[in-house]
């Protein structure tokens, strides 16, 4: 293998894919990201066995061949070089990188030894804009749970209804739901949100197409020169549209702003009480009002003027309440509950394609 490369777009290439590299895993292999040239392009591709991703650039190829390097030395490594020409030599299992002040030597590991993601076949595929996608993945995936013991709500939920395309996250505590818009496919996949936190940083704002495409077992993503191929999670997603309320006895409408500020320094009169914050709406007053109290430093009241409609309060997570608000992106927010034990629920009453439900606290 003998070929030229710019700086700017290795660099790039590698950031897409190293993070997805397992320094950890069993398989010294997969801690290494594989170069390999093809149709006078190159390559590279990291996999952990469960997310791979492909990113090509541009090359000019003398002579063909593949390598795998390891990936955090080679990100680093290039990260660290002046813009311009990098010339890659291989040489036997040595990676050979030269520029102009730069000669350095890296040791691979045979590319044959690199497992390569089964390719999806008898798959669905349609497009979906990159900016849509973007938008809502940064509304939902961060609403997932972490906990391997419930594999499940460890996926985001991509399906269609009634002809409208959704995607939904769950830890049980809270939960995110965004429209995405019109799909003709019928469409019902688990998607890993690790694997859509890695799509995440790849995706574009613009309006090009992603192309998606899967079958039972996997899904792709194409994003312009990216691929990202990662397995279904298995099980069945929880029935989560009954949490979400449809209409409240007891409601708020006020600014977004004025509902962050207040919660922020709510917030951090909370931290004894693992976050835990009371709302209070007042009908008479037309205001919000949220409490929280430290033992050992003290307790805060922090109000808002709003249009309310009904009195009562409720106590939260005030994390996942300012997680939710960051999430909406209307000048207002609509916050409504039906009891202190009944889901809260968050929206922009301009704009409903997004929901955002919380799950109250024993107060």
């Amino acid at each position: 293998m003998k070929l030229q490369v710019t700086q700017e777009n290795l660099n790039r290439a590698l950031n897409s894919v190293a993070r997805v590299a397992n320094s950890r895993g069993t398989l010294p292999i997969l801690s290494n990201v594989l170069i390999k040239t093809s149709n006078n392009r190159l390559s590279l591709s990291a996999t952990n066995l469960d997310i791979a991703i492909t990113h090509y650039i541009g090359a000019k190829v003398a002579d063909e061949g593949s390598i795998t390097v390891p990936a955090r030395l080679m990100q680093d490594f290039v990260g660290s070089l002046p813009e311009g020409v990098i010339q890659l030599l291989l040489e036997e299992t040595k990676l050979h990188v030269t520029t102009d002040q730069y000669n350095s030597v890296v040791n691979g590991i045979v590319a044959d030894d690199f497992p390569v993601m089964p390719a999806i076949s008898d798959g669905k595929s349609w497009t979906v804009s990159s900016s849509v996608l973007k938008k809502g993945l940064q509304q939902v995936v961060f609403a997932a749970s972490s906990d391997e013991t419930r594999p499940v709500l460890t996926g985001v939920l991509l399906q269609s209804l009634e002809g409208k395309l959704y995607m939904a996250a769950t830890d049980s505590y809270r939960l995110a739901e965004k429209k995405l818009g019109a799909n003709k496919e019928e469409v019902q996949l688990l998607i890993p949100a690790s694997a859509l936190q890695d799509l995440l940083r790849v995706l574009g704002d613009n309006d090009d197409e992603v192309q998606v495409t899967h079958n039972d077992v996997q899904i792709l993503f194409q994003v312009g020169d990216v691929e990202l191929v990662t397995r279904l999670v298995e099980g069945k997603y929880p029935d989560y549209r009954k949490l979400i309320p449809e209409s409240f006895e007891t409601s708020a409408t006020l600014k977004r702003a004025d509902f962050v500020n207040v919660t922020k320094v709510s917030s951090l009169f909370a931290r004894e009480s693992a976050g835990s914050v009371t709302i209070e709406l007042d009908e008479e007053n037309q205001k919000l009002s949220i409490r929280s109290v430290a033992s050992q430093l003290g307790e805060n009241t922090a109000s808002a003027g709003a249009k309310i409609k009904g009195t009562g309060s409720i106590t939260v997570n005030s994390r996942y309440l300012l997680d939710g608000l960051n999430a909406l992106n209307g000048d207002e927010i609509e916050f409504g509950f039906n009891g202190k034990l009944e889901p809260t629920l968050l929206r922009d009453p301009a704009n409903t394609d997004y929901q955002h439900v919380i799950m109250p606290l024993k107060s």
